[in-house]
């Protein structure tokens, strides 16, 4: 099988995002780049049951290199990805609360530092149908200088060098839209600004804040 090992990342993935509840159904994919070629999900998978099996392999013109099933109806948002921002990684969702909010904002504000990951602030791209190059173009617009955008009446998406980055990011969009939305039943949430935004980065940078490194588990 080519490319098995990121064919079973991205079934992993699919799977674990389906159990966090951030997809549904066939509602929702994803992709990881290895080279000129890309691991992406099928459309109409059930994305809770998928294996690697069922990943397609696509060349960077879209063209399946590998696979029974066809690739998913974003594979131009995808693709678009790769090409602009040299991603890794590209994980779309329709999860609750990041639709929730497209529906309603033009922007998820920087409510909190971690934010500051994705960007800051979250633009919320404008409506367009689905796996069409019109929408692959508007969230491509908004995800610049980003690695996060809403669409608006559909979902998120985002990406980073790898799938476990792009995953995590996804999570990371969906606690902030959940975030703002508890913040604002209480009031006007506070945002953070440009300034206070890269004193977080500065920060990060002397402290090394968020570096991982393996546990020593000898006890």
């Amino acid at each position: 099988m080519m490319l098995r090992s990121l064919r079973e990342q991205v079934a992993s993935h699919a799977r674990a995002l389906a159990e966090a509840g951030l997809v549904l159904g066939t509602a929702g994919n994803l992709s990881a780049r290895q080279g000129d070629l890309v691991a992406v999900t099928p459309t109409g998978a059930r994305l809770a049951d998928l294996r690697a099996e069922h990943v397609t392999v696509v060349d960077q013109e879209g063209g399946v290199v590998e696979g029974t099933l066809a690739p998913t109806s974003e594979l131009d948002l995808h693709l678009g990805v790769y090409r602009r921002f040299r991603a890794g990684a590209v994980v779309h969702t329709h999860a609750p609360m990041a639709t929730a909010l497209s529906l309603v904002v033009d922007e998820l504000p920087c409510v909190h530092y971690q934010l500051v990951e994705l960007g800051g602030t979250v633009p919320v791209a404008p409506y367009r149908t689905f796996g069409t190059t019109e929408l692959a173009d508007a969230v491509l617009e908004a995800l610049e200088g980003r690695t996060a955008a809403l669409m608006a009446n559909h979902g998120g998406i985002t990406f980073g060098a790898d799938l476990a980055t792009a995953a995590h990011r996804a999570l990371l969009l969906e606690w902030g839209c959940e975030l703002y939305w508890r913040a604002s039943l209480l009031g006007k949430p506070r945002t953070l600004d440009r300034a206070e935004r890269a004193d977080y980065e500065r920060q990060v940078a002397r402290l090394r804040y968020g570096v991982t490194r393996e546990l020593d588990q000898r006890g």
